[in-house]
């Protein structure tokens, strides 16, 4: 009992290091937003409206105080849920988000599962066949997907699928004269799946595939590299030298014994890749015309949005934050090892 005692004090003081992060973000995000170029009040009423229309806009964005003023302004708001109005939509920026969330969400929840699976299916692959033609295969995949863009595979991708072998949708949610589903999570698969509507949800699918992949493969790459390295360096230990003494099977060695411990670095991996798709979503959503929030973010730093700029990162910063944090504990959970050296540490 002392021992999760120890262990809840030293992932309290891990979550306070990461809020701490999160507020150096907060000030960074809020300065840099200000000090780019371009009058904000002026750009959202237009060159024509009358210069007292737009100082009195600036008085009550508090934009003529100081940056310190400012911020303690804009840190109230947006702890109490008000995260200022959008100079693009004249909406609250929060309902903008939530417009524009749950696409970019769905988005990334099927690219996490690509870069997941066939990250990790990829690296035992090479592994299993280290030194041969597809562990030479996976390895140039692997190398071409980190250092090649998102959008110059999202163009191949295009010209392959939609051009070449037009099997696969280019742009947009749904198919043209299909009606969107009744809007519950606002993900369209889901949705269409919850209205009893399997057609509607493998057109959305369709859909999603070519972006959720390609934002995927710099992910997949990675994953596929670091469980191939780690994996290769588990073989040469001696423990796996006597489960192959013992006649184990080659499959049940590399998937049961060896690819639990060998997971550390690509979990830590992913969990940094994962929460990047929310930002790489940028050139995949503009490329495929999808309609997530990434989109609307670009949009938004291109008319100098203040309030939808700062709330956008401030969320993506947000994830960054919970998915380091959620990764150490669960790297604690997954492998004793860790768990172990935390106990000397802490005696």
């Amino acid at each position: 009992m002392n021992i999760d005692i120890k262990r809840i004090q030293k992932y309290a003081k891990t979550f306070m290091s990461y809020l701490m992060v999160f507020v150096g973000l907060s000030i960074l995000v809020f300065i840099i937003v200000r000090v780019m170029p371009g009058d904000t009040a002026r750009m959202a009423l237009g060159p024509r409206v009358p210069e007292e229309t737009v100082e009195a806009l600036r008085q009550e964005m508090h934009l003529n105080e100081p940056y310190y003023v400012q911020y303690v302004y804009w840190i109230k708001d947006v702890l109490s849920g008000d995260l200022g109005i959008s100079v693009i939509s004249k909406r609250p920026v929060l309902d903008d988000i939530k417009t524009y969330l749950p696409a970019t969400l769905e988005l990334v929840v099927f690219s996490a599962i690509f870069m997941s699976v066939f990250g990790i299916l990829l690296g035992v692959l090479a592994t299993k066949y280290s030194g041969k033609w597809q562990d030479a295969f996976v390895r140039i995949l692997s190398y071409l997907g980190i250092v090649a863009p998102n959008f110059l595979w999202a163009v191949i991708a295009i010209l392959l699928f939609s051009y070449k072998f037009p099997i696969l949708p280019i742009s947009g949610r749904i198919s043209p004269g299909m009606l969107p589903p009744p809007m519950v999570t606002r993900m369209y698969i889901v949705d269409y799946l919850l209205a009893g509507n399997p057609a509607g949800a493998w057109d959305a699918f369709k859909h999603i595939i070519m972006p959720a992949t390609v934002l995927s493969f710099g992910g997949i790459s990675q994953a596929a590299r670091i469980t191939r390295a780690s994996m290769t360096g588990n073989l040469e230990k001696p423990y796996a030298s006597a489960e192959r003494a013992y006649g184990i099977p080659e499959r049940k060695i590399l998937f049961k014994y060896l690819l639990k411990p060998s997971l550390n670095s690509t979990i830590s991996c992913l969990s940094l890749d994962i929460a990047a798709l929310f930002g790489g979503a940028f050139l995949v959503e503009t490329v495929f015309n999808f309609p997530g929030l990434s989109r609307y973010a670009l949009q938004a730093m291109l008319n100098k949005d203040v309030f939808a700029v700062s709330a956008i990162i401030i969320f993506e910063g947000a994830i960054f934050v919970l998915f380091n944090f959620f990764t150490d504990v669960l790297l604690g959970v997954l492998d004793p090892r860790v768990r172990y050296s935390r106990r000397i540490q802490q005696s």
